[in-house]
């Protein structure tokens, strides 16, 4: 079978499957469905996909054709944060569960966000799809006219929540494949405080796939803190796409941790359209077996006088494979623009790549940007080091790992995610590298 007629067959599965699961009356998601027929998941000729060819695993891994997979599952004990008291937000196979949820803070307003569309919600008529790159992308294309179940946050102006709000989604695969498609749009309001996590997990041995589109929107002088952790040991397949909309003197911090999975795409934008911005973007992929972990992140600097700065680092073994595609523009007006970047890794079989290209496009003269990537093994001679002091060639090795992943996570503030994080990094090191 050619790659056109195999390309043309997923296509349709995938829209059929839409259109048994959507009612296309709603002019955008039939607008967006059109957009998706003309351009499709993304080739392996893609540029954008060039080492990360999700066409090919779609294809030979699912079929598309379920239109509901009743989950099994309602014990999600074990895929909640310890001493982390959080407002909870579970999805099960793409759709809210409200049993299963939890909701503590009464400084936040959350509401569906098809309820918020239909009561035309001020916030969030102005805000949805505005910042998803619909139109160039099929897979955004799809989740906007497929998307099932979607929240709607609102950080009140001058609010301040102390408790993360956590988006946990388990796909229940134990009766057939699952495909979830989500859709969550958060708007962080003037003086806000607040943060954002998000989790992965599932149930069963049938392969899953998930398509989740964020927009979110910081206002003036406003913090965030994004948190994205995928440690799921089933067979998941993921495409989510990001955008974080900055006005001025906000702050963000995303932290992007990629532990297991088969194939996560992760892209990540940051629209820097203010003064006296400041964002920091930290990333940690740790990948073994056949996993592959593709993060595509953008800074995109519009208005002068802001501070930008990423640094993403893996650490790869088996046939794993690891893809970073990081770009900055600064545009033409974003003059005293400080933008800096980063990506570090370490090989530690011969048969795990890395593929990475850090990319600065600047249009600006009066501006500080640098840019960079490593990749190597692990010195033999500080190992040496450590066993000539009486430890062990695996202690030794699994040491020295966790320094170079804790320069990631001894960037997050938050104690208690950062223990979880930090826990599942070092369980991680001991048991698997």
């Amino acid at each position: 079978m050619d790659s056109v007629t195999t390309d043309n067959n997923i296509n349709a599965n995938i829209a059929a499957l839409i259109q048994r699961r959507q009612s296309i009356n709603d002019p955008l998601r039939k607008s967006a469905l059109e957009v998706f027929q003309q351009l499709g998941v993304p080739p392996v000729k893609s540029e954008e996909f060039k080492y990360t060819p999700i066409m090919r695993e779609l294809e030979k891994n699912f079929t598309f054709r379920e239109t509901a997979v009743a989950p099994v599952t309602n014990d999600i004990s074990e895929f909640l944060i310890p001493g982390v008291d959080a407002n909870l937000l579970v999805f099960v196979n793409g759709v809210y569960s409200p049993t299963l949820s939890s909701v503590k803070s009464s400084k936040l307003v959350i509401k569906s966000l098809d309820e918020a569309l239909k009561e035309k919600d001020i916030l969030a008529i102005e805000h949805y799809n505005q910042h998803s790159g619909m139109k160039s992308n099929g897979l955004v294309a799809w989740n906007t006219a497929d998307w099932t179940s979607g929240v709607f946050i609102h950080v009140p102006d001058n609010s301040i929540v102390e408790e993360p709000v956590v988006f946990l989604y388990v796909n229940d695969s134990t009766a057939g494949e699952v495909i979830a498609t989500h859709r969550n749009l958060i708007v962080a309001g003037r003086n806000s405080n607040a943060t954002i996590v998000e989790k992965f997990n599932s149930v069963g041995g049938g392969n899953h796939f998930t398509n989740l589109v964020n927009e979110v929107v910081v206002n003036e002088n406003a913090a965030l803190e994004y948190y994205v952790i995928q440690n799921d040991k089933g067979s998941r397949y993921q495409f989510s796409q990001t955008e974080i909309y900055q006005k001025n003197s906000s702050r963000v911090n995303t932290y992007t941790v990629n532990l297991q999975g088969k194939l996560l795409r992760t892209n990540l934008h940051l629209i820097i359209d203010g003064e006296g911005i400041e964002s920091h973007m930290y990333g940690l992929y740790l990948l073994k077996g056949n996993t592959l972990a593709d993060n595509h992140t953008v800074v995109d600097h519009k208005k002068p006088n802001s501070f930008t700065n990423e640094l993403y680092k893996g650490i790869l073994d088996d046939n794993s494979k690891g893809v970073f595609n990081g770009k900055i523009y600064v545009r033409p007006l974003a003059q005293k623009t400080n933008a800096f970047q980063a990506n570090r890794n370490i090989l530690l079989s011969d048969k795990a790549t890395i593929n990475t290209k850090p990319q600065l496009e600047i249009w600006a003269d009066d501006v500080k940007c640098s840019h960079g990537c490593t990749s190597g093994q692990l010195d033999e001679e500080a190992l040496f080091y450590l066993q000539t002091r009486g430890i062990d060639r695996n202690s030794a090795r699994a040491m020295m790992l966790y320094a170079f992943a804790a320069e990631v996570s001894e960037k997050i503030p938050h104690d208690g995610l950062r223990k979880f994080i930090d826990l599942a990094i070092s369980e991680r090191l001991q048991n698997n590298f």
